[in-house]
This record gives C-alpha cells, structure tokens and sequence, in this order.
C-alpha cells in the first residue's frame, strides 16, 4: 500500500504591527480543517517571518496585510527567502491589495494575491496545486 503524501505545511504571518488578524486566523483554521499542517506566527518582522518559515520547512507562506504596508513589508520577505535559498516556497499575499500593488507583489516574487471575497475554498485548491507541482518536479 502506498503511503499518503505529507502534509502541506503552511506558515502564517503578519508582516509589521498589523493588528487586523481575526481573517487570518479564520483562513489557518480552514487549511487545518482541510488537512494542511498550520503554523501560525501572528505579528513579526520580515526577518522573523523568513527564518521561522525556513525552519519549519514549510511548503507555503501565507501573508496577511490589511494595514496597508504590503509594498515595504512583503518585498523583503521575498527577497530573504530566495537569499536563503528557498524560493520554492510559494508565497500568498490576502488582504486588501490594490491591483497596481498586486503587480509590484508579483514582481516580487509573491505567487497570488488573494483579496476580500476570496473563497477559503478557492485559497485552498490553489495551495493544493500549486504544492503538487513543485513536488513533483
């Protein structure tokens, strides 16, 4: 019998003193319902959130920014885990995005931008096959 795959790691964040975290805490609940390995880290630093993600080993990074500062904030994070070697890691932005700023994320290396009215279902799905391919590269 073939044995199941692991489980998705996720890493949860808030980039900066963003205070707004009930969403971000709903959407890690819904991905540990879905059967997805969750950490949650709350409020750190770019620097923070780019070592715990490394350490934890973690297939995503989901970052949650709804203050505002996700064009001086989420760059460096980018930026930190590709100098650390793990651009793999697929990164999701959720919050509140203007569009010309989720084309500055995209630039940065941030996968998807996920805005108000997204479905958790939708999150999930993506998650799932965007981590299926890079595994089976």
């Amino acid at each position: 019998m073939k044995a199941p795959p692991d489980p998705i790691r996720v890493v949860m964040a808030k980039p900066g003193l963003d205070s707004h975290f009930r969403v971000l805490m709903t959407v890690s609940r819904y991905l540990a319902s879905q059967g997805m390995e969750v950490v949650y880290l709350g409020n750190q630093t770019p620097e923070a959130i780019v070592r715990s993600t490394i350490e934890e080993d973690a297939d995503v990074l989901g970052i949650s920014s709804l203050s505002g500062n996700h064009l001086t904030t989420i760059p460096p994070i980018t930026q930190g885990l590709r100098l650390q070697g793990a651009a793999d890691i697929v990164v999701v932005v959720g919050g509140i995005v203007p569009a010309p700023d989720a084309e500055v994320l995209h630039r940065a290396c941030v996968h998807h931008v996920f805005t108000p009215g997204s479905r958790l279902e939708d999150f999930s799905e993506y998650l799932r096959a965007e981590v299926t391919t890079r595994r089976t590269r």
